[in-house]
């Protein structure tokens, strides 16, 4: 079982708004190119990079998506903080 993980996100306030940056990403939009331009989170400057991190770091449903949901594919992650379009890179 995976013990690290590191993605990609960019966090936004409208449902409406992520679903619009999914459907751009799979249209072969640049991730970091919409993080920089949409993200409310700071990671957003650096293109939505979390860097590595360990289970149990993140907000439970962020957490179970980036410990369980397939690489590279965007998923739509809500929490308090807002919408999240994750895209995981890698865990170890």
């Amino acid at each position: 079982m995976a013990r690290t993980a590191s993605a990609l996100h960019i966090l936004v306030k409208d449902k409406e708004l992520a679903d619009d940056i999914i459907a751009k990403l799979k249209k072969g939009a640049m991730f970091d190119v919409l993080a920089k331009k949409h993200s409310t989170c700071p990671s957003g400057k650096k293109g939505g990079n979390l860097g590595e991190f360990k289970k149990g770091d993140m907000v439970p449903a962020f957490d179970k998506v980036c410990f369980s949901g397939e690489l590279f594919t965007p998923h739509l992650v809500k929490t308090k903080f807002g919408w999240h379009v994750v895209k995981v890179l890698y865990r170890t």
